[in-house]
C-alpha cells in the first residue's frame, strides 16, 4: 500500500487549520473532503464552526476514529500539531504545501507517522474544482 492509500484508509479525517474564509486553502480542503463524501472535522483553536461543522480546538480532542489529518498551518504551528497528533494516535499526516518543514517531517518519521510532504496538495490529488 502506498502513502496515499494508507492515508485514505482512515474512517474519518480532520483538517487542521480549517478556515471559515472560502477563499483560503483551509476551507477548500475541508470542502474537498466533503465533496468526496468523507467524514471530516475542522480543527481550529478559535472558530466554533466551519461550513456548519463544529470545530475541535486541537487534534487531541478529535474522535478516536480519525487516523488521518491534513495540516494547513504555518511550519512552526505544524510542529506543535505533530506533537498533538502523536499524543492522539494519529497515523497519517498530509502536510499541505507551505505547512511543511524539515523538523516536522523528521518528527513524523520519529513517531512512525505516515507522512505526505513536499508533494501535491490534496486538492490536486482529489481533482478539486471549485463550483
Amino acid at each position: 500500500m502506498n502513502v496515499y492509500d494508507t492515508f485514505f484508509s482512515s474512517e474519518q479525517f480532520a483538517v487542521v487549520g480549517a478556515s471559515d474564509n472560502r477563499s483560503k486553502f483551509g476551507n477548500k480542503v475541508l470542502r474537498c473532503y466533503l465533496a468526496n463524501k468523507f467524514i471530516v472535522y475542522p480543527v481550529h483553536p478559535i472558530l466554533a464552526t466551519v461550513e456548519s461543522i463544529s470545530c475541535y480546538k486541537n487534534v487531541t480532542l478529535l474522535p478516536n476514529s480519525v487516523k488521518s489529518i491534513s495540516v494547513i498551518t504555518p511550519p512552526k504551528i505544524t510542529e506543535e500539531v505533530i506533537q498533538q497528533a502523536h499524543q492522539a494516535g494519529i497515523c497519517n499526516i498530509w502536510l499541505q504545501p507551505g505547512s511543511e518543514s524539515e523538523a516536522a517531517i523528521l518528527q513524523c518519521q520519529k513517531y512512525k507517522i505516515n507522512v505526505i510532504a513536499n508533494g501535491p496538495c490534496i486538492l490536486r490529488y482529489l481533482g478539486w474544482h471549485e463550483f
